[in-house]
């Protein structure tokens, strides 16, 4: 039974220990600051079958920590759900973290009733100028389509469980996939999904160094993320994780 009155956050994590303490302080410092004084949190990160020390770092901080062994963002995101159970999901990824402004958007969020889930523009801390103008620059894309990526996500429990969670037949876009479906859901309980713009989530600028290895990865996984996401109705499942686990290393690729 979940808890009305709390909030769970789960973060995947696969070999952050460069970023993970720092941030799980910095999100918990703006759950303190910004949640009602009745409310409680949870954070629980999902240790995605990391070699290095996040797992550590994770515990030291003083949250839950998970595992998956399968290597899979919504595999990722799905096992850190399973062991929560707070009335509202917050996603986060490991190389970003919420302000304290952000987070009391979202309390009166969900405080209106009137949403199913959010997710957030982004601002990017550090890495160069090339990739923050290509991350930032789909801000006014998102809130005009009404979308948003992975790196933050909320959405009530029973939402949640109702449409399965995130797909599991997907490497990349899942956060598209999961906001398609939970917008319908929306719509049979008379509810809304919008994309909070005014307090970004800050999340890393290290993807996307300008270089010409790196600009064509970035390229080459994106074109062919879309292309399973576009084909996934009609590629067998297996094929699907074959091409994505070989073709998606600007999201897979080991850090070292």
């Amino acid at each position: 039974m979940s808890d009305a009155n709390k909030l769970s956050v789960v973060i995947p994590a696969f070999n952050e220990e460069q970023v993970i303490g720092h941030n799980i302080d910095r999100l918990q410092d703006a759950l303190r600051q910004a949640l009602p004084p009745s409310w409680s949190w949870e954070v629980i990160v999902c240790n995605n079958n990391s070699t290095d020390q996040t797992a550590a770092i994770a515990q030291e901080a003083g949250v839950q920590v998970v595992f998956e062994s399968l290597n899979h963002i919504s595999r990722a995101r799905n096992t850190g759900a399973a062991v929560t159970n707070g009335q509202w999901l917050l996603f986060i990824d490991a190389d970003s973290y919420p302000t304290p402004s952000l987070i009391s958007d979202m309390v009166a969020l969900i405080q209106s009733r009137l949403y199913i889930g959010c997710g957030s523009t982004v601002s990017i801390e550090g890495g160069t100028l090339f990739n923050r103008l290509r991350m930032e620059r789909l801000n006014p894309i998102f809130r005009l389509l009404n979308i948003a990526g992975g790196v933050c996500l909320l959405c009530e429990r029973p939402a949640f469980e109702a449409i399965g969670g995130f797909s599991t037949d997907l490497y990349a876009y899942e956060e598209f996939d999961f906001i398609q479906r939970l917008k319908r859901y929306g719509k049979t309980v008379d509810r809304s999904f919008t994309v909070l713009h005014q307090n970004p989530i800050i999340t890393s600028g290290r993807k996307g160094a300008l270089t010409l290895a790196a600009i064509v990865s970035m390229i080459g996984s994106n074109i062919l993320a879309l292309l399973l996401f576009v084909l996934r109705p009609v590629l067998p499942a297996n094929w699907h994780a074959f091409i994505a686990k070989r073709g998606l290393g600007f999201w897979y690729k080991e850090r070292k």
